[in-house]
C-alpha cells in the first residue's frame, strides 16, 4: 500500500468480522492516531511492516470453540506490542493464553452497567467506578489466563475486563467503539496514549504534507490525469495532487448527462477558482445517454458509466501525449462495500472507482484517499484551503443521477429528476438542516399513480425523497425532517415539476436498505 499514513505511528485493528470493526478504526483516528483495519490472518511480514505501536482485536460473530472460527495468530503475540481484545477479541486472547471461555448463563445484549475493579489500570484512568457500556455476547470469560487479573465486572460477567499490565495485554467484554458506551473513546484513547505511548500526530495537516511528498516521489516526472465530478472527494484529490505536482496534472471534468441541475457550470467555476492545474471540460452527455439507452439493471448502469469514463479519459490522455497515472477519489467505504482482497465482505454493489475499471487500462491508479472516511476527507479539504460550502456538500455517487432513476435513463427522465432533486436540496438547506443530514436527494421511481390536478385526472410519476443521518456512510438512519419541510418539498415538486403527481418519503435505515436506491 502506498498510503502515506503508515509513516505515522499506527494501531493495527485485526478484523474478526464485527459489524463495529470500522468504528474501532474511526474512534482511534479521532484521537489523532492512525489506525488501519487488516484481516485477522494478516501475514507476519505485512504486520511487521506496519510496525504497529499497538494491536486491537475486534469483536466477531463466532465462539472461540466453533469449528473453523478465526483464531489468534502466534506472530501477533510475538510482536510484543500492547494488545487490546474487544468482545470476541478478548475471549480469543484469553482462550489462546489458557483462560476459560464458556457459554454465559445469561447473555448480555445492550446497555449494561460495569463496576471498575482496578481504577489504577491505565484503561480506566480518571473514569468513574460505575460505567454504562454496550454488551453484545453469548459467551463469557470464566477464568483469566495466567498473569491476568479482572479489572471490571458486570452482573452477568465477573470478568468484564481483564489486564496483564506487565505484558500490556488487555481485554474488554464490552464495545468501547460504539456511541452507547459513553466513555468508550476515553478508554481507547487511554490504550493509544497511556499504554502504547502514541503521540497523536496524525492530523489533516500532516496527512496533506506526507501525501504531497509521497505523490511527488511516486509520480516523478510523469503526468497525471484526474477525474473531477464536482463532489468533495474528487475536488480534494485534485487539489492535493495539484499541490504536489502542479502542471503535471490535467483535470478532466466530464459532463456525463446525469449531473445535478446546474452542476456542470458550478463545477467549472470551482475548478477555475481553486485549482492550479490544467482543466479540460468534456460534454459527453449525449454519448453517455446513448450507452445507457434501454439499460435498466443498476449494476449494468454502474459498469457502463465506469467504463465510459475511462474511455473518455484515455481518449483525452492520448491527445495529451503520454499520461502515466489516473487519480481517483476512492474512499474507504467504497473499498469495503466493493469487497476487496483485504476483507471478506459480501459485495453489495460495484463502485465505479473500485469494481468498474477495465482490466486492460494502461494507466496506473493514484488513490490518496483510499483509506479515509468521508468526514476525514472533509477535514483534509479544509486543510487544503477549500471553502466549507464545497467541502460539506452532500455526497454524490459517481454514476450520478443514473442510479437515482429506477429503470431506463433518458434525457426526459433526467430532466424531471434534476428539477425534483434541486427542490429537495434547496428546501433542506433553506431550513438550516444541510449540516445535520449526511445525504439528501430525490429518486425518480418507475411507479405511476392516479392523481387529481384541478378538475382533471392525472396518471403521473412518483418521486421518492431520501434523507439520512450517518457518520461515515457505512451505516445510516433516516432523517427526522420536520413535517413542514417535507410538506414544502412535496408541494413544490408536485406543482413545479411536470409529470409528477406524488411524493413519498423513504424511512428505511442502512442496513437493511442501502443509501442509494440502486
Amino acid at each position: 500500500m502506498t498510503f502515506a499514513g503508515r509513516q505515522h505511528e499506527t494501531i493495527a485493528v485485526l478484523d474478526y468480522g464485527s459489524q463495529y470493526a470500522q468504528l474501532i478504526v474511526r474512534r482511534v483516528r479521532e484521537c489523532n492516531v492512525y489506525a488501519e483495519l487488516v484481516p485477522w490472518n494478516v501475514s507476519a511480514d505485512e504486520l511487521a511492516q506496519m510496525a504497529p505501536r499497538g494491536i486491537i482485536l475486534s469483536g466477531g460473530p463466532n465462539s472461540v470453540y466453533d469449528t473453523g472460527a478465526p483464531h489468534l495468530k502466534q506472530h501477533v503475540l510475538g510482536l510484543g506490542v500492547p494488545i487490546l481484545g474487544i468482545c470476541y477479541g478478548m475471549q480469543l486472547l484469553a482462550h489462546q493464553l489458557g483462560g476459560v471461555v464458556a457459554p454465559a448463563q445469561a447473555r448480555e445484549y445492550g446497555l449494561t452497567e460495569i463496576t471498575v475493579l482496578s481504577p489504577g489500570s491505565p484503561l480506566f484512568a480518571g473514569l468513574e467506578r460505575s460505567l454504562q457500556v454496550w454488551m453484545s455476547h453469548g459467551d463469557r470469560l470464566d477464568a483469566c489466563p495466567s498473569g491476568f487479573e479482572p479489572i471490571a465486572s458486570s452482573e452477568n460477567s465477573p470478568i468484564a475486563a481483564m489486564a496483564d499490565e506487565a505484558r500490556r495485554l488487555y481485554g474488554l467484554q464490552f464495545h468501547p467503539e460504539v456511541v452507547h458506551t459513553p466513555w468508550g473513546k476515553d478508554i481507547l484513547r487511554a490504550f493509544c496514549f497511556g499504554v502504547c505511548g502514541c503521540r497523536g500526530d496524525w492530523t489533516p495537516g500532516s496527512f496533506v504534507e506526507e501525501n504531497v511528498r509521497a505523490i511527488r516521489e511516486r509520480v516523478g516526472r510523469g503526468k497525471v490525469i484526474c477525474a473531477v465530478s464536482g463532489g468533495v472527494d474528487s475536488m480534494v484529490v485534485a487539489t492535493l495532487i495539484a499541490r504536489a505536482i502542479g502542471e503535471q496534472l490535467t483535470v478532466v471534468f466530464v459532463n456525463n448527462g446525469v449531473l445535478r441541475l446546474g452542476e456542470a457550470e458550478t463545477t467549472r467555476q470551482s475548478l477555475q477558482r481553486y485549482l492550479d492545474a490544467n482543466v479540460i471540460y468534456v460534454d459527453a452527455s449525449e454519448r453517455f445517454l446513448a450507452r445507457l439507452k434501454g439499460i435498466r439493471d443498476p449494476e449494468q448502469k454502474r459498469i457502463i458509466i465506469g467504463n465510459e469514463f475511462i474511455a473518455v479519459f484515455e481518449e483525452r490522455a492520448r491527445e495529451l501525449g503520454q499520461v502515466d497515472f489516473l487519480a481517483q477519489g476512492t474512499l474507504y467505504p467504497d473499498v469495503i462495500e466493493s469487497a476487496t482482497a483485504h476483507n471478506s465482505a459480501v459485495k453489495i454493489k460495484t463502485h465505479h472507482n473500485v469494481g468498474g475499471l477495465p482490466a486492460d487500462m494502461r494507466m496506473e491508479l493514484i488513490e490518496p484517499l483510499r483509506y479515509l472516511f468521508k468526514d476525514e476527507v472533509r477535514q483534509v479539504g479544509l486543510a487544503l484551503g477549500l471553502p466549507e460550502a464545497l467541502v460539506y456538500r452532500p455526497p454524490f455517487p459517481g454514476p450520478g443521477l443514473a442510479v437515482r432513476i429506477i429503470g431506463e435513463v433518458t434525457a426526459e427522465r433526467v430532466a424531471t429528476l434534476q428539477q425534483a432533486d434541486a427542490i429537495v436540496r434547496h428546501e433542506i438547506e433553506a431550513a438550516g438542516l444541510g449540516r445535520d443530514i449526511w445525504q439528501y436527494f430525490a429518486v425518480l421511481t418507475p411507479l405511476k399513480s392516479v392523481g387529481v390536478m384541478g378538475d382533471s385526472r392525472t396518471y403521473a410519476n412518483t418521486v421518492a425523497v431520501r434523507a439520512i443521518t450517518s457518520e461515515d456512510g457505512m451505516t445510516a438512519d433516516w432523517a427526522r425532517i420536520p413535517y413542514e419541510v417535507l410538506a414544502r418539498i412535496s408541494n413544490r415538486i408536485v406543482n413545479q415539476v411536470a409529470g409528477v403527481n406524488r411524493v413519498v418519503y423513504d424511512i428505511s435505515s442502512k442496513p437493511p436498505a442501502t443509501i442509494e436506491w440502486e
